[in-house]
């Protein structure tokens, strides 16, 4: 029997920009319920592309082509036929690719120790809109799992 779809608060847009996607953003950012915190670390960010000279321009911009760079299409799922595992590909639906997308730019932003969250998390949406960095190569590395696997496409559910 199939799961129920589960019900998925409806996030309401951000204080400055009026973006869902900034929004969602914010809350991937914080961390114990401050809230507060994540919007000043998220808006400094932007103000740091905002201010950036060579790789900046406007924020929201570049924001929305680093979420779609850094989202993957294609990922595996783990599929249990007569006694084996196989690692079958999926192609990823749009909520679960933003998800994605925001899960692996903010991992990779909280792991540049040293350097203050909102810096590493601009330099990382920078990156991310040109087609590099380590939230690029994330996905790149699923998208290559999933052609390694496309023999077991006829699996998929």
């Amino acid at each position: 029997m199939r799961r129920p779809i589960k019900k998925r608060p409806i996030v309401s847009p951000d204080i400055m920009y009026g973006s869902v996607d900034v929004e969602r953003l914010i809350n991937y950012i914080m961390l114990n319920g401050q809230k507060e915190t994540a919007r000043k670390i998220v808006y400094s960010a932007f103000e740091t592309i905002k201010n950036d000279k060579e790789d900046g321009g406007e924020p929201l911009e570049v924001y929305a082509t680093a979420l779609r760079n850094a989202g993957p299409l294609m990922e595996v799922r783990s599929r249990r036929v007569g006694g084996a595992n196989y690692q079958v590909p999926r192609e990823v639906r749009p909520e679960r690719r933003t998800a994605l997308a925001l899960r692996s730019l903010t991992a990779v932003s909280r792991k540049q120790k040293g350097t203050p969250m909102h810096k590493s998390l601009a330099k990382e949406l920078m990156l991310a809109a040109k087609e590099e960095g380590d939230a690029v190569k994330k996905k790149e590395d699923t998208h290559k799992m999933a052609e390694a696997n496309r023999a077991f496409a006829h699996f998929a559910w």
